[in-house]
């Protein structure tokens, strides 16, 4: 099974958010060094607890530091971009590093009407229409080619630069609906379980039974492939995997509520919601309290493992990427340490222009 990561940036609470994207760029070489596939990048703004708001940037910066691991986004917002922008940008990162750039999007709503104003001010509907679908295909035939329909505006129009292939192309969703349209798109899914939980297993199956390939030239192109996002909280022993969750814990508490901080301390967690709370682990099969689609793997690398595996029997799926908000950066780093040493990922050597000298 593959593992991949999907980060966001977080910004611990006491830390400055520029500091947070540093621990991205340390966190992405890692990764590279530790075997995992790939290294996505998130999507957010105006956000006090999440610095990562221009996924293309990072990806230019992590692709230079790296050797191997596929570098994209998770995922571009394109509901507030022009499609053509979007494929130029990433045909650049592609012409740069040829065979290592994904192009995620997803369609997010920002609930902040400021912040879609800013992003849109140049549309003549400053909210946005459910324009995603047709932006997506758009943006596909840009990348991809298969040209437009006779007479379209854009028929003529080539993005550049020109290079050999193009970079792969991935929605993002969490719900059945999303799993269906891009199967009838016939392009490649990343479903995140850590925010629709009650829904992956459906989803995928959906995907896998509407999926149309897309046909270019007469010639049909693609085949499914779906991935899965979960959250994972892992450490030597459980208790120390459960105080990581903690600050997590506290944090989606917060955000129920209305309360919008970085992502607290164990410490914090545990002043603010009680050690009861903060540091409880999932009560098991049987328990009123039990969640059996629950989102986040928590434990020992063992544990883990056996979490991730069992999830992969269930859905089907090859590739599973981790993501976290973990306060501690070093404990972080640990947690996608301990995974790739549990799965036996492969490590690939350090780039030859970031090796230490004697």
């Amino acid at each position: 099974m593959r593992l991949s990561v999907l980060d966001q940036s977080p910004v611990p609470e006491g830390t400055a958010p520029a500091a947070a994207l540093q621990h991205t760029l340390e966190l992405a070489a890692l990764a590279d060094r530790l075997g995992y596939h790939r290294y996505w990048v998130a999507e957010h703004h105006a956000s006090p607890f999440q610095a990562g708001s221009a996924p293309e940037v990072l990806i230019g910066q992590i692709l230079a530091r790296t050797s191997g691991i596929r570098v994209g986004s998770g995922g571009v917002l394109l509901p507030y971009y022009s499609p053509f922008k979007v494929a130029e940008v990433f045909r650049v990162l592609h012409a740069l590093h040829p065979g290592r750039v994904d192009l995620g999007v997803g369609k997010a709503h920002l609930s902040k009407d400021p912040v879609v104003r800013a992003l849109r001010r140049d549309a003549a509907d400053p909210a946005g229409g459910d324009d995603f679908r047709d932006k997506v295909e758009e943006l596909r035939t840009f990348l991809v080619g298969g040209g437009f329909p006779e007479g379209h505006p854009y028929g003529d129009l080539r993005p550049s630069p020109a290079a050999p292939g193009h970079p792969e192309l991935w929605v993002l969703g969490s719900s059945v609906s999303s799993a269906e349209a891009t199967a009838r798109a016939g392009l490649s899914y990343a479903y995140a379980h850590f925010l629709g939980p009650d829904h992956t297993v459906d989803a995928i199956r959906r995907y896998r039974e509407e999926f149309v390939p897309h046909v270019v030239h007469g010639r049909p192109l693609g085949e499914p492939r779906v991935v899965l996002g979960i959250g994972v909280y892992c450490a030597e022993t459980e208790d120390e995997a459960h105080a990581l969750l903690a600050g997590h814990r506290l944090f989606r508490h917060r955000m129920d509520r209305g309360v919008m901080r970085p992502v607290p301390s164990t410490q914090q967690a545990i002043e603010e919601l009680g050690a009861e709370v903060a540091l409880a682990g999932d009560p098991g099969p049987g328990h009123p309290g039990h969640d059996p689609y629950v989102r986040n793997a928590v434990g020992t690398p063992e544990q883990v493992r056996a979490h991730l595996t069992a999830l992969a029997e269930v859905t089907g799926v090859d590739e599973v990427v981790l993501i976290n908000s973990i306060h501690d950066h070093k404990a972080r780093l640990r947690c996608y340490e301990l995974v790739a040493e549990v799965f036996g990922l492969a490590p690939r050597p350090e780039p030859a222009q970031h090796q230490t000298h004697p």
